[in-house]
């Protein structure tokens, strides 16, 4: 037992004294990480900042541009797949097609069902590249249009723009305002990706840049930065468990007439640092292991949960793979005077197909064409439902109105991001995966297994405290802030603690050799 217990304060005292720094960074960074806004842009800020669509007679179907396009497109597909060792067979088909103005022209920006993106004239049909000029030109309107722009460079990559190498390369823009404003656009499609401004930037290198180990990629190691995070995230959990249950074995509250410590202390440390450590580690010690924990879980350790996302594969099988003649021959025409349309959007669902209006502040308008419907009807929904699941039957549907714990908006987040209502479908099997629809525009808005179940609960619910009535402001900031207060006393006095243990450790060793080194020798 004494063994034990002399294990468990050495694996505190050296886990605490290599990850102080790390563990005080992470709360710093996470606590500006909580009031930044996400430079990534919005569905919902998109739309904002788009130009008014106003279509005119003459411009191409869908249909049109796809099959004028082919040539082009078939030769980019392949410059894409050059190198790769089994390029896809066969022609891709449309997944998803939108209408947009982009720099003045119209484009049909257009996802095939392997993930690729499109930009294709809507006057021709070719196969339209973003240039430098009319990135610039999307730029200046996005600003407003009073504002100089000017391009700084064109990359392939960059840590500010994650998960969408889809849609690269990118234009670097920045815009000559108070503000400081820089943009990402990508130079396939013209979307903006990313914008921030001055005081955003700042504070992306304050918290994710730093919370995430972001420096990795900047030179170079952004390979081994998972297998970072996830040592380092194991490491602060041991640490933060063993320091917790010492704290629990040091406190004598004196309950029952038992013994205190000397003068009546319930703790054993009289100087300053080590008594807020001990207090900031018994008091914030939980919450502060629930943080590290989840962290951790983050890293999904040996591959424990499912992946968040359905494949591209599951994606096609729930739409059906078909792309209904209306689609593909509807003609643009002029929209009705006054109307602040920005985007015209094709969905289809089986034999089903929805062609909807996205204005500037996200609201969504079924458009009136022969052969459409306003929204999905339940029949679509749980038969796209039926063959994602294939031989598994549906358990049961339910129309959602509100939230439930496992769809539900971030802070930071709207109706435009997670619409209402939307059917939840629940399959009969042993995973008891559920899938959230939208039946306005049809997509498979989340699919949870039960590993994603409890990922969500492990991850977001002990990381962001995003449940119950902690979800709702300002109770959330008050909970996050006074236990994040806690984490940089605990944090702040461990860099002492620990830099005191080094210095004596160092100390004693070096007294040692020096009186060693002074010792007479013995006589021969």
């Amino acid at each position: 037992m004494k063994t034990l217990k002399r294990l468990l304060f050495e694996v505190h005292r050296w886990l605490g004294i290599i990850l102080a720094l790390f563990m005080f960074f992470w709360f710093v960074t996470g606590l500006v990480i909580m009031y930044t806004t996400p430079a990534a842009q919005s569905r919902s800020q998109r739309l904002a900042h788009a130009e008014t669509l106003a279509p005119e007679a003459g411009w191409l179907s869908l249909g049109e541009a796809w099959d004028r396009s082919a040539e082009q497109r078939k030769a980019a597909e392949a410059a894409d797949n050059a190198g790769a060792k089994k390029p896809p067979a066969g022609e891709a088909g449309i997944a998803d097609a939108r209408l947009v103005r982009s720099g003045g022209e119209p484009l049909w920006l257009i996802e095939d069902d392997r993930g690729r993106y499109f930009a294709l004239s809507a006057i021709d049909g070719s196969l339209h590249d973003i240039s430098v000029e009319q990135a610039l030109k999307i730029a200046q309107n996005w600003s407003g249009g009073d504002n100089q722009v000017m391009h700084l460079e064109t990359v392939d990559k960059t840590i500010k723009v994650r998960n969408q190498d889809a849609l690269s390369p990118f234009h670097h823009i920045a815009i000559d305002n108070d503000a400081g404003e820089e943009l990402f656009i990508s130079a396939r499609t013209g979307e903006v990706l990313h914008a921030s401004t001055r005081v955003d930037r700042a504070f992306y290198w304050a918290g994710n840049w730093l919370h995430l180990f972001k420096p990795l990629d900047a030179v170079g190691l952004g390979h081994i930065r998972e297998d970072v995070q996830f040592w380092l995230g194991l490491s602060a959990t041991i640490a933060t468990l063993t320091g917790l249950i010492i704290g629990w074995l040091r406190w004598r509250p004196g309950f029952g007439g038992k013994p205190t410590y000397s003068q009546g202390r319930t703790q054993p440390y009289r100087e300053f640092w080590f008594k807020w450590h001990f207090w900031s580690g018994l008091i914030g010690g939980t919450v502060a292991l629930s943080w590290a924990i989840s962290g951790f879980i983050d890293t999904n350790p040996w591959k424990l949960f499912s992946p968040a996302n359905p494949s591209r594969e599951e994606l096609v099988r729930y739409s059906g793979g078909k792309l209904p003649a209306v689609m593909r021959d509807w003609q643009p025409a002029p929209l009705e005077s006054g109307s602040d349309i920005v985007e015209l959007g094709w969905r289809s669902l089986g034999d089903e197909a929805v062609l909807l209006a996205y204005t500037r502040d996200g609201q969504r308008q079924p458009q009136s064409v022969t052969s459409t419907v306003p929204q999905f009807s339940r029949n679509a929904l749980a038969t796209g439902a039926q063959r994602l699941a294939g031989d598994t039957k549906i358990e049961t549907q339910t129309l959602l109105t509100e939230y439930d714990n496992y769809y539900y908006p971030r802070h930071h987040q709207g109706l435009v991001e997670k619409p209402l209502p939307v059917l939840r479908v629940t399959l009969a099997d042993e995973a008891g995966t559920r899938l959230y629809l939208d039946p306005q525009d049809g997509r498979l808005l989340a699919r949870l297994d039960r590993s994603r179940q409890v990922f969500r609960w492990l991850y977001s619910g002990l990381h962001h405290w995003d449940f119950g009535w902690l979800y709702y402001r300002p109770v959330w900031d008050v909970w996050m802030l006074t236990w994040v207060a806690f984490g940089l006393v605990l944090g702040a006095s461990a860099l002492v603690v620990g830099w005191r243990r080094l210095r004596q450790t160092f100390r004693i060793k070096k007294s040692v050799g020096r009186k060693a080194q002074l010792a007479p020798e013995p006589a021969g």
